[in-house]
């Protein structure tokens, strides 16, 4: 009994490869989607105005931190402020092409080149999101009066950006798994 448990969990890779995709295509539809409401676009400000890659899609990177505005909040003055910097033009064109990657990488069956394009993309935009642990000061715990500051104390903004080495195994795994189905199609030709 035991090593048909044994057994059956050693045979779980191809369902759970079929999860990682599931999952990338959720997460990034729906994130994506996300990107057209204000008060995900005001959520990814202090990432997008800190980074040398993106910083240039904004109008005044630097005046963000007296613009910010909480999740939920909304401040008009904030607002128009963000308005001005581009902040939900860019937040939406972001939502336009995460919600296009999700959708190449769910249908792989059907065009499995343009799935695995999808998911190396997905693997570099982790890559430039993991790269906000570096960039972006509001990833770590500020030093206000407790002990326990700066690295490696993650903030929240910190521990949400880390969860893409996860998505950035996936990806690797959802582009192989395209580019072999690829590669079969083009054999039987």
């Amino acid at each position: 009994m035991k090593s048909s448990i044994i057994n059956s969990i050693a045979n779980l890779d191809q369902f759970g490869k079929r999860v990682i995709r599931f999952g990338i295509v959720v997460v990034f539809f729906w994130i994506g989607a996300l990107k057209f409401f204000t008060y995900e676009a005001d959520g990814i400000v202090p990432f997008v105005a800190n980074s040398p890659f993106m910083s240039f899609f904004y109008n005044n990177p630097d005046g963000y931190k007296q613009h910010m505005n909480k999740e939920g909040e909304l401040i008009v003055a904030n607002h128009q402020w963000n308005t001005d910097n581009n902040t939900y033009g860019f937040s939406k064109g972001l939502g336009i092409f995460l919600v296009t990657l999700a959708v190449f990488v769910a249908i792989y069956k059907v065009a499995p080149l343009p799935s695995m394009i999808a998911s190396l993309l997905i693997g570099i935009l982790t890559l430039g999101t993991l790269s906000f642990l570096v960039t972006t000061p509001e990833s770590w715990v500020p030093h206000l009066t407790d002990q326990q500051w700066g690295f490696p104390y993650l903030s929240g903004r910190g521990r949400l950006v880390i969860k893409d080495l996860v998505i950035l195994g996936g990806a690797i795994i959802t582009m192989s798994e395209s580019a072999r189905l690829y590669l079969s199609r083009q054999k039987n030709k």
